[in-house]
């Protein structure tokens, strides 16, 4: 324990020095920072595998977030585990603060509420999204706005969605609406629009609904609460580009600039099934996703921050099962499908994910989370801040370092 103390005490340090020596640097005024659920530095590079093999060389051809000019990793242990769940994490990411895994911005004491950066950059006059692949109240994007004991509490996390003001929400839709058990009186959805936001389901009636002040995106109703994943993904449905997106042009407006949360949280649920085809395809989204910030950076080179990072890595994927070659020809044979039905009875049947990894000769260690560090990536204003190992926690710290704003 004192040993983390010491570790923690010398982080501080060293933050502070970096924030007093920041003064006089420019302070980003548009922020991205994207998480990729359960996104490992080997995940990474078996899309990057895939897409060179797609060009028919051995080698990893790199995504847009790779390029980025900076790089680093992160320590993401929780406060009573070496392997954390994605609260606990989500918890450290938005908050700064360790928490014991399974609860949203709560202390380890159990009573103490944890603020997450997103509140203190909104008070600062900043506009702020906060988007996913999942449910909004779903644990990762949950962070960043809502506090529970038990990240399963979705219908009360999801009650403190209007109060918090921000401008944007985004994702498949919102878990338990009307409670766990369905006899909750009112609906989240009403709830959230009775408390001043505007409802858009999917994107064109986003589209027609953009000029709104505070706006929740999610997908047409009565669809699932989660996007529907990359592989397969019906034409029309709502992507993470699309999202990201959508989101620019609504925080833009304000003439202070902006701070957005946008987790691929999709890749997690994929490595959790060991499936190598949608992790894949999952990841090569998220890269499109953050290719629309680029492209918005490249607009803003002197006013941008972007940050890719996640909150622990998943299944423990390796590149490799037998001998010293993988061969991922195989995953041809699924993007290629006659038709969705295909791709929707590959993902559902655990006999042709592990033929698929087998045939790949890919490996997993797990269908759990993994407990090394994972990496983080960095471009624009401070983005020199995230050059360094670092834990988590260290990483909305920086962030609002880089934007000048008080942690």
């Amino acid at each position: 324990m004192k040993k983390i103390l010491r570790i923690t005490a010398a982080a501080a340090l060293l933050l502070m020095a970096v924030s007093c020596g920041r003064q006089d640097a420019p302070k980003a005024k548009y922020v991205f920072y994207f998480i990729g659920d359960g996104m490992g530095s080997t995940h990474v590079a078996a899309a990057e595998a895939y897409l060179a093999q797609e060009r028919g060389v051995i080698g990893m051809d790199p995504l847009c977030f790779t390029q980025f000019p900076v790089m680093g990793e992160a320590t993401s242990f929780s406060a009573n585990s070496i392997i954390t769940d994605s609260s606990a994490a989500g918890t450290a990411l938005s908050t700064g603060e360790k928490t014991k895994n399974g609860m949203l911005c709560i202390a380890p004491d159990s009573t103490t509420l944890l603020k997450s950066i997103a509140y203190k950059i909104h008070e600062a006059g900043y506009s702020v999204g906060v988007t996913s692949t999942t449910p909004i109240n779903h644990a990762t994007p949950a962070a960043f706005f809502g506090h529970n004991i038990k990240r399963g509490n979705y219908y009360e996390i999801g009650k403190e969605i209007p109060s918090t003001g921000f401008e944007f929400f985004a994702g498949g839709g919102l878990y338990h609406p009307k409670g766990k058990d369905k006899d909750q009186p009112v609906s989240l959805y009403d709830m959230i629009a009775e408390g001043g936001y505007t409802l858009a389901y999917g994107y064109e009636d986003f589209k027609a609904k953009k000029e709104a002040d505070r706006i929740v995106l999610v997908q047409a109703e009565d669809s699932e609460e989660i996007c529907p994943y990359a592989l397969g993904r019906p034409e029309g449905a709502l992507t993470l580009p699309q999202i990201v997106e959508a989101a620019i042009s609504v925080l833009e407006r304000n003439p202070k600039g902006f701070f957005m949360m946008a987790e691929g949280g999709l890749i997690d649920w994929t490595a959790h099934s060991q499936d190598l085809a949608g992790t894949i395809f999952e990841i090569l989204d998220f890269d499109q996703a953050i290719a629309v910030a680029n492209a918005f950076y490249e607009r803003h080179p002197k006013e941008t921050l972007i940050v890719v990072t996640a909150d622990h890595e998943t299944g423990g994927i390796a590149l490799g099962r037998k001998g010293y070659n993988f061969d991922l020809t195989v995953i041809d044979k699924i993007k290629n499908a006659s038709a969705s039905t295909d791709v929707e009875q590959y993902m559902n049947d655990p006999k042709s994910i592990d033929s698929v990894n087998e045939e790949a000769r890919i490996g997993w260690t797990t269908t759990s989370h993994c407990g090394g560090p994972v990496p983080v990536w960095a471009k624009g204003v401070g983005s020199e801040l995230f050059a360094a190992r670092q834990d988590n926690t260290d990483i909305p710290k920086k962030i609002c370092a880089a934007m000048g704003v008080q942690f």
